[in-house]
Protein backbone atom coordinates (compact mmCIF):
# COMPACT_ATOMS: atom_id res chain seq x y z
CA UNK A 1 0.00 0.00 0.00
CA UNK A 2 1.28 3.71 -0.75
CA UNK A 3 2.78 4.73 2.41
CA UNK A 4 1.69 7.76 4.81
CA UNK A 5 1.88 8.75 8.26
CA UNK A 6 0.57 11.23 10.05
CA UNK A 7 1.76 13.95 12.81
CA UNK A 8 0.60 14.62 16.08
CA UNK A 9 1.20 17.32 18.24
CA UNK A 10 1.68 16.48 21.95
CA UNK A 11 -0.74 18.21 24.25
CA UNK A 12 -3.34 17.22 27.15
CA UNK A 13 -5.74 17.20 24.32
CA UNK A 14 -3.41 15.70 21.41
CA UNK A 15 -3.77 17.81 17.79
CA UNK A 16 -3.13 16.56 14.16
CA UNK A 17 -1.20 18.98 11.95
CA UNK A 18 -2.49 19.43 8.79
CA UNK A 19 -1.01 18.37 5.83
CA UNK A 20 0.54 21.04 3.12
CA UNK A 21 1.96 21.23 0.05
CA UNK A 22 5.64 23.26 -0.89
CA UNK A 23 5.15 25.91 -3.19
CA UNK A 24 6.30 23.91 -5.73
CA UNK A 25 8.87 21.05 -5.93
CA UNK A 26 11.65 23.33 -7.03
CA UNK A 27 11.28 24.80 -3.83
CA UNK A 28 12.17 20.95 -2.45
CA UNK A 29 15.23 20.59 -4.63
CA UNK A 30 16.60 23.77 -3.11
CA UNK A 31 16.03 22.51 -0.21
CA UNK A 32 18.27 19.55 -0.37
CA UNK A 33 20.86 21.42 -2.26
CA UNK A 34 21.30 23.44 0.87
CA UNK A 35 20.83 20.61 3.49
CA UNK A 36 21.73 17.47 2.27
CA UNK A 37 21.33 15.73 5.12
CA UNK A 38 17.55 16.34 4.08
CA UNK A 39 18.02 13.33 1.89
CA UNK A 40 21.10 11.20 3.70
CA UNK A 41 23.49 12.08 6.00
CA UNK A 42 26.08 9.12 4.25
CA UNK A 43 26.32 10.97 0.68
CA UNK A 44 27.87 14.22 -0.55
CA UNK A 45 26.25 16.15 -3.51
CA UNK A 46 28.23 16.69 -6.70
CA UNK A 47 26.00 17.90 -9.12
CA UNK A 48 22.43 19.55 -10.00
CA UNK A 49 21.10 19.98 -13.13
CA UNK A 50 23.55 17.91 -15.60
CA UNK A 51 22.77 17.29 -19.45
CA UNK A 52 22.60 13.64 -20.04
CA UNK A 53 22.60 14.49 -23.91
CA UNK A 54 19.40 12.28 -24.02
CA UNK A 55 17.35 15.12 -23.86
CA UNK A 56 16.46 16.07 -20.00
CA UNK A 57 18.57 16.67 -17.41
CA UNK A 58 19.58 14.80 -13.94
CA UNK A 59 17.83 16.98 -10.57
CA UNK A 60 20.35 15.68 -8.44
CA UNK A 61 23.89 13.74 -8.05
CA UNK A 62 25.46 12.44 -5.21
CA UNK A 63 28.73 10.52 -3.98
CA UNK A 64 28.59 7.70 -1.24
CA UNK A 65 31.78 7.05 0.61
CA UNK A 66 32.71 3.54 -1.45
CA UNK A 67 32.84 6.33 -4.77
CA UNK A 68 29.24 4.52 -5.46
CA UNK A 69 27.06 7.67 -7.14
CA UNK A 70 23.43 8.06 -6.21
CA UNK A 71 21.11 9.85 -9.27
CA UNK A 72 18.64 11.67 -7.48
CA UNK A 73 15.46 12.21 -9.34
CA UNK A 74 12.39 14.36 -8.46
CA UNK A 75 9.30 13.51 -9.45
CA UNK A 76 7.59 17.20 -10.29
CA UNK A 77 5.08 17.18 -12.53
CA UNK A 78 5.07 13.50 -13.62
CA UNK A 79 3.70 10.62 -12.74
CA UNK A 80 5.40 8.00 -10.34
CA UNK A 81 6.01 5.69 -12.77
CA UNK A 82 6.80 8.23 -15.67
CA UNK A 83 9.86 9.47 -13.12
CA UNK A 84 10.81 5.97 -12.59
CA UNK A 85 11.12 5.37 -16.19
CA UNK A 86 12.92 7.98 -16.54
CA UNK A 87 15.59 7.54 -14.07
CA UNK A 88 16.18 4.48 -15.27
CA UNK A 89 17.08 6.19 -18.35
CA UNK A 90 19.32 8.96 -16.97
CA UNK A 91 21.16 5.65 -14.95
CA UNK A 92 22.39 4.22 -17.91
CA UNK A 93 24.26 7.63 -18.43
CA UNK A 94 25.45 7.61 -14.84
CA UNK A 95 27.12 4.13 -15.21
CA UNK A 96 29.14 5.48 -17.90
CA UNK A 97 30.42 8.70 -16.17
CA UNK A 98 34.13 8.27 -16.13
CA UNK A 99 36.35 9.64 -13.20
CA UNK A 100 37.22 12.88 -15.28
CA UNK A 101 33.56 13.64 -16.43
CA UNK A 102 32.54 13.28 -12.51
CA UNK A 103 35.01 15.23 -11.83
CA UNK A 104 34.02 18.19 -14.50
CA UNK A 105 30.80 17.43 -13.18
CA UNK A 106 31.70 18.73 -9.81
CA UNK A 107 33.58 21.72 -11.20
CA UNK A 108 30.41 23.36 -12.28
CA UNK A 109 28.45 22.60 -9.05
CA UNK A 110 31.66 23.73 -7.30
CA UNK A 111 33.41 26.16 -9.50
CA UNK A 112 37.23 26.23 -7.98
CA UNK A 113 36.37 23.28 -5.55
CA UNK A 114 38.76 19.77 -5.60
CA UNK A 115 36.18 17.30 -5.86
CA UNK A 116 39.23 14.80 -4.17
CA UNK A 117 39.77 17.42 -1.64
CA UNK A 118 36.10 17.90 -1.00
CA UNK A 119 35.82 13.76 -0.75
CA UNK A 120 38.53 13.01 1.56
CA UNK A 121 37.48 16.57 4.04
CA UNK A 122 33.87 15.35 3.82
CA UNK A 123 34.21 11.48 4.88
CA UNK A 124 37.44 11.25 5.93
CA UNK A 125 39.25 8.88 3.21
CA UNK A 126 40.78 9.35 0.08
CA UNK A 127 38.85 9.13 -2.74
CA UNK A 128 40.19 5.80 -4.88
CA UNK A 129 40.00 6.07 -8.65
CA UNK A 130 39.82 2.67 -8.84
CA UNK A 131 36.53 2.32 -6.90
CA UNK A 132 34.76 5.70 -8.73
CA UNK A 133 31.21 4.73 -10.05
CA UNK A 134 31.74 1.31 -9.50
CA UNK A 135 28.27 0.97 -8.37
CA UNK A 136 24.83 3.49 -8.42
CA UNK A 137 21.74 3.56 -7.23
CA UNK A 138 18.41 5.47 -8.01
CA UNK A 139 16.25 7.53 -5.49
CA UNK A 140 12.93 9.10 -6.61
CA UNK A 141 11.75 11.70 -4.84
CA UNK A 142 8.30 12.42 -4.40
CA UNK A 143 5.01 13.76 -2.70
CA UNK A 144 3.06 10.34 -3.45
CA UNK A 145 3.31 7.19 -4.67
CA UNK A 146 0.78 4.90 -6.50
CA UNK A 147 0.95 0.91 -5.52
CA UNK A 148 1.76 0.40 -9.43
CA UNK A 149 5.11 2.41 -8.54
CA UNK A 150 5.20 0.87 -5.54
CA UNK A 151 5.24 -2.97 -7.22
CA UNK A 152 8.16 -1.91 -9.55
CA UNK A 153 10.15 -0.48 -7.71
CA UNK A 154 9.91 -3.78 -4.95
CA UNK A 155 10.44 -6.08 -8.28
CA UNK A 156 13.20 -4.25 -9.64
CA UNK A 157 14.98 -4.48 -5.96
CA UNK A 158 14.09 -8.39 -5.71
CA UNK A 159 16.42 -7.98 -8.88
CA UNK A 160 19.31 -6.52 -7.14
CA UNK A 161 17.90 -2.83 -9.18
CA UNK A 162 19.40 -0.35 -6.75
CA UNK A 163 16.66 1.59 -6.66
CA UNK A 164 14.44 3.70 -3.88
CA UNK A 165 11.80 5.84 -3.37
CA UNK A 166 11.85 9.07 -0.89
CA UNK A 167 8.58 10.17 0.41
CA UNK A 168 8.41 13.76 1.50
CA UNK A 169 4.93 14.75 3.21
CA UNK A 170 4.92 18.65 4.48
CA UNK A 171 2.66 19.74 7.66
CA UNK A 172 1.85 23.04 8.86
CA UNK A 173 2.57 23.99 12.58
CA UNK A 174 1.27 27.63 13.06
CA UNK A 175 3.00 29.57 10.52
CA UNK A 176 5.72 27.38 10.09
CA UNK A 177 5.79 24.11 7.36
CA UNK A 178 7.69 21.35 8.83
CA UNK A 179 9.08 18.80 6.63
CA UNK A 180 9.07 14.91 6.95
CA UNK A 181 10.32 12.13 4.73
CA UNK A 182 9.92 7.97 4.33
CA UNK A 183 11.74 5.41 2.55
CA UNK A 184 9.39 3.00 1.01
CA UNK A 185 12.43 0.56 1.54
CA UNK A 186 15.18 -0.51 4.02
CA UNK A 187 18.09 1.87 2.19
CA UNK A 188 20.20 -1.02 3.47
CA UNK A 189 18.61 -3.02 0.82
CA UNK A 190 19.14 -0.12 -1.66
CA UNK A 191 22.99 -0.23 -0.44
CA UNK A 192 23.22 -3.66 -0.53
CA UNK A 193 21.96 -3.90 -3.89
CA UNK A 194 24.13 -1.65 -5.45
CA UNK A 195 27.17 -3.32 -3.90
CA UNK A 196 26.17 -6.43 -5.44
CA UNK A 197 24.85 -5.06 -8.99
CA UNK A 198 27.58 -6.12 -11.77
CA UNK A 199 29.23 -3.64 -13.64
CA UNK A 200 30.37 -3.08 -17.15
CA UNK A 201 33.53 -4.42 -16.34
CA UNK A 202 32.47 -7.34 -13.99
CA UNK A 203 32.70 -11.39 -13.85
CA UNK A 204 31.36 -14.17 -11.61
CA UNK A 205 31.72 -13.68 -7.81
CA UNK A 206 34.77 -15.59 -6.94
CA UNK A 207 32.91 -16.06 -3.13
CA UNK A 208 35.53 -14.31 -1.24
CA UNK A 209 34.81 -11.80 0.79
CA UNK A 210 36.54 -8.08 0.93
CA UNK A 211 36.26 -6.03 4.45
CA UNK A 212 37.82 -2.52 4.69
CA UNK A 213 38.95 -1.98 8.38
CA UNK A 214 39.38 1.12 9.09
CA UNK A 215 41.60 2.04 11.99
CA UNK A 216 41.65 5.45 14.35
CA UNK A 217 38.24 6.64 16.16
CA UNK A 218 38.46 4.05 18.40
CA UNK A 219 39.23 1.20 15.87
CA UNK A 220 41.96 -0.85 16.88
CA UNK A 221 43.44 -4.22 14.61
CA UNK A 222 45.57 -4.82 17.70
CA UNK A 223 41.96 -5.74 19.43
CA UNK A 224 40.96 -7.15 16.01
CA UNK A 225 43.30 -9.62 16.04
CA UNK A 226 43.35 -10.64 20.06
CA UNK A 227 39.75 -10.94 20.31
CA UNK A 228 39.04 -12.51 16.85
CA UNK A 229 36.69 -9.88 14.95
CA UNK A 230 36.13 -7.23 12.58
CA UNK A 231 33.87 -4.29 13.00
CA UNK A 232 32.28 -0.96 11.46
CA UNK A 233 31.03 1.67 12.71
CA UNK A 234 30.81 5.62 11.99
CA UNK A 235 27.23 5.77 10.64
CA UNK A 236 25.21 3.06 9.71
CA UNK A 237 26.36 3.16 6.11
CA UNK A 238 29.60 1.52 6.90
CA UNK A 239 27.96 -0.73 9.80
CA UNK A 240 25.05 -2.26 8.17
CA UNK A 241 27.05 -4.35 5.15
CA UNK A 242 28.48 -6.66 7.71
CA UNK A 243 25.26 -8.41 7.81
CA UNK A 244 26.19 -9.61 3.95
CA UNK A 245 28.44 -11.85 6.18
CA UNK A 246 27.10 -15.46 7.32
CA UNK A 247 28.93 -18.02 9.31
CA UNK A 248 31.42 -20.26 6.92
CA UNK A 249 32.52 -17.26 4.59
CA UNK A 250 35.95 -16.18 3.99
CA UNK A 251 36.82 -12.55 4.44
CA UNK A 252 39.99 -10.96 3.79
CA UNK A 253 40.80 -7.78 5.31
CA UNK A 254 42.35 -4.49 3.89
CA UNK A 255 43.18 -1.84 6.63
CA UNK A 256 43.23 1.64 4.33
CA UNK A 257 46.39 3.55 4.47
CA UNK A 258 47.86 0.35 5.06
CA UNK A 259 47.17 -2.67 3.06
CA UNK A 260 45.54 -5.98 3.83
CA UNK A 261 46.44 -7.95 7.06
CA UNK A 262 44.35 -10.67 7.71
CA UNK A 263 42.26 -13.76 6.31
CA UNK A 264 39.48 -15.13 8.60
CA UNK A 265 36.38 -17.50 8.81
CA UNK A 266 33.53 -15.56 9.63
CA UNK A 267 32.18 -17.45 13.01
CA UNK A 268 28.82 -15.81 13.56
CA UNK A 269 26.50 -12.92 11.96
CA UNK A 270 27.21 -9.24 12.90
CA UNK A 271 25.61 -8.01 16.47
CA UNK A 272 25.51 -4.83 18.43
CA UNK A 273 28.40 -3.25 20.21
CA UNK A 274 26.19 -4.16 23.20
CA UNK A 275 25.21 -7.82 22.41
CA UNK A 276 29.02 -8.37 21.52
CA UNK A 277 31.03 -10.35 23.91
CA UNK A 278 34.55 -11.93 24.03
CA UNK A 279 36.72 -14.25 25.98
CA UNK A 280 38.80 -12.46 29.02
CA UNK A 281 41.99 -13.10 28.02
CA UNK A 282 43.65 -15.58 30.60
CA UNK A 283 40.12 -17.11 31.20
CA UNK A 284 37.16 -18.80 30.09
CA UNK A 285 34.82 -15.81 31.14
CA UNK A 286 32.89 -14.19 28.63
CA UNK A 287 32.69 -10.22 29.14
CA UNK A 288 30.88 -7.81 26.73
CA UNK A 289 33.47 -6.27 24.16
CA UNK A 290 33.32 -2.43 25.26
CA UNK A 291 34.44 -3.62 29.02
CA UNK A 292 37.46 -5.81 27.91
CA UNK A 293 39.26 -3.87 24.91
CA UNK A 294 42.42 -3.09 25.51
CA UNK A 295 43.26 -0.16 23.01
CA UNK A 296 40.20 0.48 20.88
CA UNK A 297 37.14 2.39 22.14
CA UNK A 298 34.08 1.56 21.13
CA UNK A 299 31.14 3.35 20.50
CA UNK A 300 27.34 1.92 21.20
CA UNK A 301 26.92 2.22 17.19
CA UNK A 302 29.81 -0.34 16.31
CA UNK A 303 28.73 -3.47 14.95
CA UNK A 304 31.07 -6.53 15.32
CA UNK A 305 31.27 -10.17 13.59
CA UNK A 306 33.02 -13.01 15.41
CA UNK A 307 35.80 -14.39 12.95
CA UNK A 308 38.42 -17.21 13.29
CA UNK A 309 41.37 -15.70 11.84
CA UNK A 310 43.68 -18.39 9.51
CA UNK A 311 46.82 -15.98 8.98
CA UNK A 312 46.97 -12.30 10.37
CA UNK A 313 50.30 -9.86 10.10
CA UNK A 314 50.62 -6.56 11.93
CA UNK A 315 49.93 -2.95 10.40
CA UNK A 316 53.90 -2.63 10.05
CA UNK A 317 53.68 -5.60 8.00
CA UNK A 318 50.78 -5.39 5.91
CA UNK A 319 50.71 -5.99 2.47
CA UNK A 320 50.01 -3.35 -0.42
CA UNK A 321 50.86 -3.77 -4.33
CA UNK A 322 50.38 -1.59 -7.23
CA UNK A 323 46.90 -2.65 -8.60
CA UNK A 324 45.49 -4.76 -5.57
CA UNK A 325 41.34 -4.31 -4.81
CA UNK A 326 40.26 -1.38 -2.68
CA UNK A 327 36.85 -0.02 -1.36
CA UNK A 328 35.38 1.68 1.56
CA UNK A 329 32.53 -0.73 1.76
CA UNK A 330 32.98 -2.56 5.26
CA UNK A 331 32.23 -5.57 3.57
CA UNK A 332 31.50 -6.22 -0.21
CA UNK A 333 31.12 -9.17 -3.10
CA UNK A 334 33.86 -7.73 -5.86
CA UNK A 335 32.92 -9.11 -9.29
CA UNK A 336 35.48 -6.56 -11.19
CA UNK A 337 38.66 -8.94 -12.51
CA UNK A 338 40.80 -6.71 -10.13
CA UNK A 339 39.17 -8.50 -7.21
CA UNK A 340 40.06 -11.91 -8.46
CA UNK A 341 43.68 -11.16 -9.53
CA UNK A 342 44.22 -9.68 -6.09
CA UNK A 343 42.48 -12.71 -4.41
CA UNK A 344 44.96 -14.58 -6.43
CA UNK A 345 48.26 -12.63 -5.09
CA UNK A 346 46.75 -12.44 -1.50
CA UNK A 347 46.61 -16.72 -1.11
CA UNK A 348 50.36 -16.99 -2.13
CA UNK A 349 50.48 -14.26 0.48
CA UNK A 350 48.87 -15.60 3.33
CA UNK A 351 49.75 -19.16 2.41
CA UNK A 352 47.43 -20.67 5.35
CA UNK A 353 44.39 -19.27 3.90
CA UNK A 354 42.19 -22.26 4.12
CA UNK A 355 43.51 -24.05 6.99
CA UNK A 356 41.21 -25.41 9.16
Amino acid sequence: MPFRHSIWRIADTPQELLESALQSERTLEDLIAQEPKILSDEWMLIGRQEDTGFGGRIDLLAIAPDGGLVLIELKRNRTPRDVVAQALDYASWVEGLKGEDISRIYGRYKPGRSLTADFSERFGSQLDENSLNQNHQIVVVAASLDESTERIVGYLNDREVPINVLRFQVFTHGTEQLLSRAWLLDPLQTQVSAALSPSRQSEPWNGEFYCSFGVGDGRSWDDAVKFSFISGGGGVWYSRTLLLLNSGDRVWVNVPGHGYVGVGRVVSRAVAASEFAVKVPGSDIQSPILDTATVGTYGSTECFVHVEWLQVVTLNKAVKEIGFFGNQNTVCKPTTPKWRATVDRLKVLFPDFDKR
